[in-house]
């Protein structure tokens, strides 16, 4: 059969008329069971494939649901957007990924194209969410949720983790193990709600042991393996030798323990590393990573499951979700 059928072709071949076709597929007014089935019948003999853009103008629906991310190679992001695409298929919404590599100009294009392109809804991964983004967003009255360390600062619908918390349970499992010189190093130099939790939870842990914060040992890089190399060989250069260092972010502290034995170091038995995320490659690399779980998958799947709510005007009880976390014990950190 040709594939290029059209609706007035299904029309003519089930002697109705298009409008009656349109119904059938849209499933938008009633029609006869004995019609219906006909219409269907055709459908499934022509092969007809129904325009989605036509489809979408019917149903005022387009089951589009835009996905903007900051770096869709990054292991956070790639984990996240596995239950967003998962639980987009249950629900029969087809994703539409916008990558920014974090430039802040290049989010605010994508908030636009993913308007003009009639999403439904929008989930916004970034690493700094801003009051532009949600403007933008808010101004288009498209629903959207939040994964950005940068989202608890502002009144919108975001999915996390108990950040300070979780570092507070991290730096008093390093504590239990006998390390009382802790390096501790943080994803970023930015003033944020969430980095402002992780240096509470990692000082809190220290002063219920009587330790006092030693600023030499806190350090701000990135998220990536460079980052994390960098600050570790930063503190390593400045002669000072932790007996473990916490890196929030697994990858970053990958680069931390290769940074620690380039510098001649052995991980676990001169120094222990811990990350945070728990990404695929914590299992994977040697020593495997002692990390923090955040369940990254369920977040993703969260904070659609949110936007799609949304969309169908069901009601929400929470605003701000915050999802349980773990600590995951392996080879990286030994007890002093």
């Amino acid at each position: 059969m040709k594939s290029n059928i059209t609706i007035k072709d299904v029309a003519k071949r089930a002697g109705v008329s298009i409008s009656t076709v349109s119904r059938v597929i849209n499933d938008s007014k009633p029609v006869t069971d004995e019609v219906k089935q006909k219409v269907l019948d055709v459908i499934k003999e022509t092969g007809y494939i129904p325009n989605p853009l036509a489809r979408s103008l019917v149903t005022k629906k387009s089951q589009l649901i835009g996905v903007i991310v900051p770096e869709v190679s990054d292991s956070f992001v790639n984990e996240i957007l596995n239950g967003i695409e998962e639980v987009a298929k249950m629900y029969d919404y087809e994703i539409l990924l916008a990558n920014t590599y974090s430039n802040k100009e290049q989010e605010l294009k994508s908030i636009n194209l993913l308007r003009a392109k009639q999403v439904e809804g929008i989930v916004m991964i970034s690493w700094k969410v801003e009051e532009d983004h949600i403007n933008y967003i808010q101004n288009c009255g498209i629903p959207a949720t939040y994964i950005s360390k940068t989202a608890r600062n502002y009144d919108i619908y975001t999915v996390s983790t108990s950040n300070k918390e979780a570092t507070y349970d991290m730096t008093k499992y390093l504590l239990d193990k006998g390390h009382e010189k802790i390096a501790f190093v943080m994803t970023s130099k930015d003033d944020t709600v969430l980095e402002m939790e992780r240096l509470s939870g990692y000082e809190e842990a220290l002063n219920e042991r009587n330790i006092q914060l030693d600023k030499s040992l806190v350090k701000y890089g990135g998220t990536t393996y460079e980052a994390g190399y960098e600050s570790m060989k930063e503190l390593l250069d400045e002669g000072i030798i932790p007996h473990a260092a916490f890196v929030t972010g697994d990858e970053a502290a990958i680069g931390a323990i290769n940074a620690i034995c380039d510098a001649g170091y052995k991980v676990p038995e001169d120094i222990s590393v811990a990350g945070f995320n728990d990404v695929k490659i914590a299992n994977m690399y040697r020593p495997k990573l002692t990390t923090v779980h955040q369940p990254l998958y369920d977040m993703g799947a969260v904070a659609i499951r949110m936007v799609i709510k949304m969309i169908n005007k069901e009601q929400l009880d929470e605003k701000k979700i915050e999802l349980p976390y773990r600590i995951v014990e392996r080879e990286s950190v030994i007890e002093r």
